[in-house]
């Protein structure tokens, strides 16, 4: 967790490239929940984009220091620092990729900035990880996530209230679970 990984690397390329660009997106997943504090791993990093603006990415970068993971794929990978770059397109639904009153949001209306990066906020991203874990059962992580980030943060039971109504009621249970003290 020095910050010096190839991770940390990939997100500061893309960050400064899509900045050069005056694209807006926002880093998701562990690497935003790192940034909120909770300390996990991962092998890549995920980013809140839309569409067009991935279109224009790939359109100019694929091939100079990016490559495509497959044809048409929305995520793409960072040949120098040899890590994928998962793409979360804005308007997509969490989880299941069903609809749902949650949606991955606009960056400019939930970025927080740290150290030069748009981050996603702490609400927004506790909303997306209930919403993943409320209707994706492979996505057990997400909700354990949200358990760290209630710990960690040490966020109130109203914190609810910030939230998306839809997840309210997963997030009360998050934050019972996060109440118990481990013993091990």
């Amino acid at each position: 967790m020095m910050e010096r990984s190839p991770i940390h690397e990939a997100m500061r390329r893309i960050s400064t490239t899509l900045s050069q660009m005056d694209i807006l997106f926002a880093v998701a997943g562990a690497m935003a929940a790192n940034m909120h504090g909770h300390r996990c791993t991962t092998a890549v990093v995920d980013i809140v984009l839309s569409d067009a603006d991935l279109k224009r990415f790939k359109d100019e970068w694929i091939g100079r220091g990016w490559l495509d993971k497959f044809e048409g794929s929305k995520g793409f990978r960072d040949t120098v620092c040899n890590v994928s770059i998962d793409v979360l397109l804005v308007g997509d639904y969490p989880g299941d990729g069903q609809p749902k009153p949650v949606r991955f949001p606009n960056p400019e209306s939930v970025a927080e900035i740290s150290d030069g990066i748009p981050f996603l906020s702490l609400a927004s991203l506790i909303e997306l990880k209930l919403a993943s874990g409320m209707t994706a059962e492979h996505r057990l992580k997400d909700k354990a996530d949200v358990i760290e980030l209630i710990r960690v943060n040490r966020l109130a039971e109203d914190y609810q209230e910030k939230l998306d109504e839809y997840v309210r009621s997963t997030y009360l249970a998050m934050w019972r679970a996060a109440q118990v003290e481990e013993d091990y």
